[in-house]
């Protein structure tokens, strides 16, 4: 079961064999789960619109709307497509097992099974879909929720923490002038150099997630903000000035046009990064507010000129 959002994962039970349901419902609230029963797909269909279940575990054979067509059904709605579903199959089917697989199921179980299996099969099925849906598709890296849980973690030891967050200076010039493709190429340097220099500051781990769009956020210990933040500027500035066209990178600017044709110049991007400090002098003990102070000090880094990093004043490193 998943603590991060503070709420039991809702499991959604689509099974018309009420005996069967009883004692899937039973063993998942035993170990923490919340349940919600449906007794063939059509009734599932109207549940999940209402209630929005973390993980379906569907039989194969119902009545009206079976076990395939309701995942395929799942699977065709953009809104439910991510729904993990595990299939209920009878014993010794295996054409019922990739049946269900080619309809899109993430795992089955067969029937009978016993209650450590379920919540097994379960656990791991809701990790993994978890762990990809928190992952940039373009950089690979985790984003809000993960990052939310590792200041939350941080909190609990009592340990010291910087938050550093994140961004590109002047990252629309490079869409403008380039597209979005080249864009996305700035992005995903800023993530090696921003992963280089995480390496580099070695234990305690620094952590690095990936909000979205050119927004990072570095979580490490306060010593290890000012050399991790320095290696990053220098090695994301030499990096980035590569993804430039030579003629702009050799004099140091883009030229755009406005919509009224309009000639204007961007210098060549530089990043600006923000730090909120939680020390003995002063405890950020909430996750998003600690988030804040650094996205706050972003906006200050970013009216300063070239890469520039921005401390809380309100404590010092």
């Amino acid at each position: 079961m998943d603590q991060a959002d503070d709420r039991p994962d809702l499991i959604l039970v689509v099974d018309d064999d009420a005996d069967i349901a009883r004692f899937v419902e039973f063993n998942l609230k035993l170990h923490g789960f919340e349940v919600v029963h449906a007794s063939d797909g059509q009734e599932a269909l109207e549940v999940i619109e209402g209630r929005r279940p973390d993980l379906a575990v569907v039989d194969l054979m119902m009545p009206r709307v079976d076990g395939l067509e309701l995942t395929r059904r799942l699977r065709a709605n953009p809104m439910t497509s991510a729904l993990p579903v595990i299939m209920l199959t009878a014993k010794g089917m295996t054409v019922d097992k990739v049946h269900g697989l080619a309809a899109g199921a993430d795992d089955y179980l067969v029937k009978p099974f016993d209650t450590a299996e379920l919540v097994a099969r379960v656990s791991a099925t809701l990790r993994r879909n978890k762990e990809a849906r928190e992952v940039s598709p373009l950089t690979g890296l985790p984003g809000n929720s993960r990052i939310r849980r590792e200041i939350r973690d941080r909190i609990r030891t009592g340990a010291d923490y910087v938050v550093g967050y994140v961004d590109i200076d002047r990252f629309k010039s490079v869409n403008d002038r380039y597209g979005f493709v080249r864009g996305d190429e700035f992005i995903s340097t800023l993530a090696r150099s921003l992963h280089r220099a995480v390496v580099s500051v070695g234990r305690p781990p620094a952590f690095l997630g990936h909000v979205g769009g050119d927004d990072f956020v570095i979580i490490c210990s306060p010593e290890q903000i000012r050399p991790l933040t320095s290696r990053a500027v220098v090695d994301f500035e030499n990096a980035a000035d590569q993804l430039y066209d030579p003629t702009d990178r050799e004099r140091g600017f883009v030229e755009l046009k406005d919509r009224r044709g309009n000639t204007r110049r961007a210098a060549l991007v530089t990043l600006s990064i923000g730090v909120s400090l939680s020390d003995s002098t002063k405890r950020i003990t909430d996750p998003l507010a600690a988030i804040a102070v650094a996205s706050e000090m972003k906006s200050v880094a970013k009216g300063q000129p070239g890469s520039y990093v921005a401390v809380d004043r309100r404590r010092s490193l």
